[in-house]
């Protein structure tokens, strides 16, 4: 269960799992699998991605190529373009963003435009994008893409013939396709081999083998490939404009892209599945070879990336659902998260609206299966997965929350800063009080003293009454800011475009910061991003806890010292 002690360290951000984490997919692509197109424009992503956190996602994947199966590689440069923007953008305003992608020029750029997270569904084979990670405080997330299953042999009908005309002539035809298998044999070379050979592994730092990719052999390419290598999308980062830089990029559309050809051949087994005359006995396959791959990879890609110097708590595992793997097999895996949770690394699930969840809805088109996702979800969050990775962001935080409210008991410690300078100031504050304690699932645990302060921000208006309360809930933190919303306007708080976003106000009602919860968007930011600058919140705060200043540093707020903060404290008005 996502109720445990995990954290994922990313960035300056630390994620804890003390409930699942919501992922929030924006494909900026024309092609994606669901929703290609819909998000292609960047303003329109932008919107999309701050729509979704304010809906309830706590991470944005941000993807720029699309990997459904047949899909077309992009190149580095392109991919750059399209992501870039929308990666700096959503950061700005305190997302946590992952960039999707398998180019390290690509993660490098959007690492320094703001992105905390590198989601490599290539698993980090690259030794390339392994020495960027390690030089880095991103998160990460390995992922397996590849077939799990050994292909199927063939059985043709034998007829024994125990003669020695017989056993000769075997011997010969045996000579002649050996001869021939010799003739045909390639004489060309590419990279100085036969083509055929198997590729070496690469030595990362320290001596630490790094496995080759995970997708078996590719296909066939007509010319060799062009290895040229172009950090374009690094340049791209530092200018406003997301422009090629001089250097050279790799090709990622040459013809034998091996990510593209294993999932053209993933298609393509499940397109061309029939029944076979030879019945099974079981409804799925053995699942022990299966885990052994796929928990096999994980494993040893994440001691690669710890020996290479990549700290385990930033590292998170995805099994890859979908990628080279039938319906049957995403099954197998998904009714083994709970194993693979074991790992003790913060796991994915990232199954949503995947061929499997259709073949088991039966419901054909993609973007249809959000219903579907969600109960796969349930599932593997029942058995440990701590992320999940989905397309409807807002409708799964609501059945999330549904869900979790009833089924995992857990009050979180809240703090919620108070204000009022019209009518009866100090009355109006405890009405606040008593309304907060009546939300559900919620309790006021202690309250500071009220102080007189001075006006902050719009300075010629009359002083504030502040306070700041403590409270306990189990609301998930938008949902609580709603309640505290309502309670503003039964108030009488006018937040019409009129009034003046820091003016005169009979309540104002500000959710500071709660336990375990970081959060980014228009509509809320966790912690409360002004705390350290606000003496009308700091000082009352220091009723409720030791060295206010030194537990918000710790969280990653900067706080001012008192002569440069605003709204000064300039007297008490009593006990709450």
């Amino acid at each position: 269960m996502a109720n445990d002690s995990k954290t994922w360290r990313c960035g300056k951000y630390e994620l804890s799992f003390d409930r699942p984490r919501i992922m929030g997919v924006l494909n900026v692509t024309p092609d994606s699998f669901s929703d290609g197109g819909e998000h292609f424009d960047p303003d329109a992503a932008i919107e999309y991605g701050l729509a979704m956190l304010d809906a309830g996602a706590d991470i944005i994947d941000v993807g720029g190529e699309s990997t459904r199966p047949g899909f077309t590689p992009v190149n580095p440069d392109e991919e750059a373009r399209r992501v870039l923007p929308v990666v700096r953008a959503l950061a700005k305003e305190g997302a946590i963003v992952s960039i999707d992608t398998r180019h390290v020029a690509v993660a490098k750029a959007a690492v320094r435009c703001g992105a905390s997270i590198v989601n490599d569904v290539t698993g980090f084979t690259d030794p390339k994008m392994v020495e960027f990670v390690k030089t880095s405080t991103c998160g990460v997330i390995v992922m397996h893409a590849g077939e799990v299953a050994a292909p199927a042999r063939t059985h043709a009908t034998v007829q024994l013939d125990t003669s020695a005309a017989a056993f000769v002539a075997e011997k010969a035809r045996e000579a002649a396709a050996e001869a021939a298998r010799e003739a045909e044999k390639p004489a060309r070379r590419r990279r100085g081999k036969l083509l055929g050979e198997p590729k070496p592994e690469a030595k990362l730092p320290g001596g630490v083998v790094q496995p080759s990719l995970p997708f078996g052999e590719p296909e066939p390419a007509t010319e060799p490939a062009n290895e040229q290598e172009t950090p374009a999308a690094e340049q791209a980062a530092a200018a406003e404009t997301v422009a090629p830089a001089p250097e050279a990029t790799e090709a990622a559309s040459e013809p034998n892209d091996r990510l593209a050809a294993m999932m053209r051949r993933s298609a393509r087994r499940e397109e061309a599945y029939v029944p076979t005359s030879q019945l099974r006995r079981f409804t799925l396959p053995d699942s022990a070879p299966i885990m052994r791959r796929v928990m096999g990879f994980l494993s040893d890609q994440a001691r690669a990336l710890i020996h290479a110097g990549v700290s385990r708590d930033r590292i998170c595992i995805d099994p890859g659902p979908g990628f080279g793997k039938t319906a049957n097999e995403d099954i197998v895996i998904q009714r083994e998260t709970a194993k693979m949770a074991s790992l003790g690394y913060p796991l994915m699930c990232a199954v949503s609206r995947k061929r499997f969840v259709g073949a088991v809805s039966g419901v054909t088109e993609a973007a249809e299966r959000d219903a579907a996702t969600f109960g796969v979800c349930l599932g593997a969050i029942q058995a440990g997965a701590n992320i999940v990775r989905v397309h409807d962001a807002a409708g799964f935080a609501q059945f999330l929350n549904g869900y979790w409210a009833v089924a995992k008991p857990q009050p979180r410690r809240a703090f919620v800063a108070v204000g009022s300078n019209l009518g009866h100031r100090c009355d109006n504050i405890r009405a606040a009080r008593d309304m907060i304690a009546e939300i559900p699932l919620t309790c006021v645990s202690n309250s500071s003293k009220i102080y007189e302060s001075e006006p902050a921000y719009e300075t010629r208006q009359d002083a504030f009454a502040n306070a700041v309360i403590e409270i306990k809930t189990e609301l998930a933190p938008l949902v609580l800011l709603d309640e505290l919303m309502k309670i503003e306007a039964e108030l009488g708080r006018d937040r019409s475009k009129k009034a003046k976003a820091n003016g005169p106000r009979t309540i104002d009602l500000d959710l500071l910061w709660m336990d375990g919860e970081t959060h980014g968007g228009k509509k809320l930011r966790l912690p409360h991003p002004l705390i350290g600058e606000r003496d009308f919140v700091l000082v009352p705060l220091e009723d409720l806890m030791h060295d206010p200043a030194r537990f918000f540093r710790y969280n990653g707020v900067e706080v001012k010292g008192p002569e440069d903060r605003v709204g000064h404290i300039v007297g008490e008005l009593g006990r709450m």
